[in-house]
């Protein structure tokens, strides 16, 4: 269990990715810094922190609180630090009497027109503004509260999951920012000017009238109560955090379970996630109810036959009954009698003990997942053109794409989290190829459009694929130096001689595909020539009777354009759950071990005997509707089946 502290270390601006470095001095260290780093973030390099509201270091600097005032040798004024570049020699100060009179005076401000109760907010002890009016040594506020202010302004508890509360806003910009910066939906805005300024959602709607989608990223970058969790105001303020990966989805945003004691308060998303860093979608963010859920059961149980009432036991009676349950059916049917099913939504550690389980323990091989439906064609496909089962990138890839293209995908609904990160690369530049039969958010919506929509027949993925090859190779598109350097010339030729012939153009395929010509020809041009390409496909291929084939046919386009082996480009499936790629290779299919090595090989099956200590099957197992098939004419028995669905996941519910 990795127990993290409540609050991770802000630096106040993002990471600058420059290769180049700069030395300065700030209150008399020196410290070396890449170059465009803020002052704000070097001084926290330096091990100062600089005193801050409008800034943190997931949004882009905007210099509005004007209390990150520095002292700069030889600059006039009290420069932003956060806007402020590090610059090579410059000596920076970031205290001194005045900046502590300019601070004072600001915070002043601030809470002139802030309500005055923290003893009972439910930010208390986690509100930035308390923090920063402690850290300047505000004691007084000379101003009153006898004049115009917003003490009064009325609150908005619409949304299911957080409350808007106008009176504790400091209007500094971050919930509009995050809002547009991180999840890209444009839901909010500063409406009014001046004294009157106040975050609005919408058209001065309410939360939950407006577009808002309930990402949570508004709160996560609140710094003070105006946007809280109310599991926070109902629940008081978490004590410690552990760490957790969300399982909704395929991308396994990694979160912090901030609890007090053992009950869940809130779940923040971790700003070092590798899949998230630091953002969630509504479900990740807010949907944690059944851990808390009435319905849950926290003590195992056990029963003789459906019809009996459930008994708890302990959990050594209930792994003995179980077990000797599941020895009973095999003595009677049987050893083929019973099996077992993984999920891909639990850890590579739990699924590589339960096909050992079966293999060892029951011996034989009925072991399956419903990540085999999704992810073969992706293990078979990859396998076969890169060696390998896996996508080629990491999501963070996006951000150097300049040309995307998405087939059989829609991520802003099934992947929201990568979602948002493509919307943010796309109103960067980058252009947008959608290969879909159906109108998806990302055709067209707010900031973004895509270039081309090839919106062809169900069926055609691997006819498109085609055509798309054809217009590379033919019109003179193919990266040949990649191809001399990196690839089969011999498997190339075949390919090319195959995809070149007449019958394989998009003037002859828009018949099967249903896409002009026109189009297919220059969305092939815009892939191989627009720089930095990159292919997503989600379930839409691989749940398909061409998936293989499909997925074979995108690996080949990005081979054939050079869009291979560095950031920006490659081939990058979406999955449907949040380790399919780790329940696969853990050997969650009847006919392989772990590493997709069959079990009818012999050095492969003699080397997992050596190290388990048990003899081996030969012969693969069944598959899940094998199961059931076999369930239904009386041959199978008994399931282990860990973390997973069934009825939810697999088709036919009523099999």
């Amino acid at each position: 269990m990795d127990t993290l502290p409540l609050h991770d270390l802000d630096y106040g601006t993002p990471v600058s990715l420059n290769t180049d470095t700069v030395t300065l001095t700030i209150d008399g260290f020196s410290v070396s810094v890449p170059k465009g780093t803020s002052v704000m973030r070097a001084a926290v390099e330096a091990g100062t922190q600089i005193p801050k509201l409008c800034a943190t270091d997931s949004l882009e600097p905007f210099g509005s609180c004007r209390l990150c005032l520095v002292e700069i040798d030889g600059r006039r004024g009290y420069p932003a630090s956060c806007t402020t570049p590090a610059e090579a020699g410059m000596v920076v100060r970031t205290q001194s009497p005045k900046l502590a009179q300019l601070r004072r005076g600001v915070m002043e401000l601030y809470i002139s027109d802030h309500p005055l109760d923290c003893l009972t907010c439910a930010s208390n002890g986690d509100c930035e503004l308390q923090t920063m009016a402690g850290t300047v040594g505000l004691r007084d506020v000379r101003y009153g509260f006898d004049g115009a202010n917003h003490l009064q302004a009325q609150k908005d508890s619409s949304n299911p999951y957080f409350t808007y509360d106008p009176s504790k806003c400091i209007v500094c910009n971050r919930c509009v920012r995050a809002c547009e910066e991180v999840q890209g939906t444009f839901a909010l805005t500063i409406a009014g000017r001046g004294f009157q300024s106040r975050v609005a959602a919408g058209e001065s709607q309410s939360f939950m009238e407006s577009e808002c989608v309930s990402c949570g990223a508004c709160v996560n970058a609140c710094p003070t109560a105006t946007l809280v969790e109310k599991s926070v105001i109902k629940e008081g303020q978490p004590d410690h955090s552990i760490l957790t990966t969300c399982a909704y989805c395929g991308v396994g945003c990694t979160f912090k379970a901030d609890m007090k004691g053992q009950q869940v308060v809130r779940m923040t998303p971790w700003k070092e996630g590798r899949a998230n860093e630091g953002h969630a979608c509504i479900k990740g963010r807010f949907a944690w109810g059944y851990a808390t859920h009435k319905d849950r059961r926290l003590s195992p149980m056990i029963r003789d036959k459906i019809s009996d009432p459930w008994r708890t036991v302990s959990w050594d009676e209930a792994i003995g009954y179980a077990a000797s349950r599941l020895r009973q059916i095999q003595d009677k049917y049987g050893v083929d009698s019973i099996g077992g099913i993984t999920s891909s939504r639990c850890t590579n550690e739990e699924t590589y003990l339960v096909q050992k389980l079966v293999r060892a323990a029951f011996h034989n091989n009925n072991v399956d997942t419903c990540a085999r439906v999704c992810h073969s064609p992706t293990g078979y496909g990859l396998g076969q053109t890169y060696g390998t089962s896996a996508g080629t990138q990491t999501f963070k890839s996006v951000d150097k794409a300049e040309v995307i293209l998405v087939m059989g995908a829609n991520p802003t609904d099934a992947h929201p989290v990568f979602g948002s990160r493509l919307k943010k690369r796309l109103r960067q530049g980058a252009r947008l190829i959608i290969i879909d039969p159906r109108v998806i958010d990302l055709v067209d919506s707010t900031h973004i459009k895509a270039d081309y929509h090839l919106q062809l027949r169900p069926g055609t993925n691997v006819a498109m694929l085609t055509a798309l090859a054809h217009v590379i190779v033919t019109e003179g598109l193919v990266n040949e130096e990649f191809i001399r350097e990196r690839c089969d010339i011999a498997a190339f030729e075949v390919w090319r001689d195959f995809v070149r012939q007449p019958e394989n153009s998009p003037e002859v395929l828009q018949a099967q595909t249903g896409v002009s010509a026109e189009q297919v020809r220059g969305a092939a041009r815009l892939y191989a020539t627009g720089g930095n390409a990159a292919i997503y496909y989600g379930l839409g291929v691989t749940e398909h009777a061409q998936g293989s084939t499909a997925v074979i046919g995108i690996a080949n386009l990005a081979m054939a354009t050079g869009n291979i082996g560095r950031e920006g480009v490659g081939v990058n499936p979406l999955r449907g759950q949040n380790n399919v790629q780790g329940s696969c290779d853990m050997g969650s299919f009847p006919h392989e071990f772990p590493g997709y090595r069959h079990v009818s090989d012999n050095v492969t099956r003699e080397s997992f005997e050596r190290d388990w200590g048990v003899g081996l099957r030969a012969d693969p197992g069944l598959r899940i509707p094998n199961m059931f098939d076999a369930a239904l004419d009386g041959s199978f028995k008994g399931l282990y089946c860990e973390g997973e669905d069934i009825v939810q996941s697999d088709p036919n519910t009523h099999h």
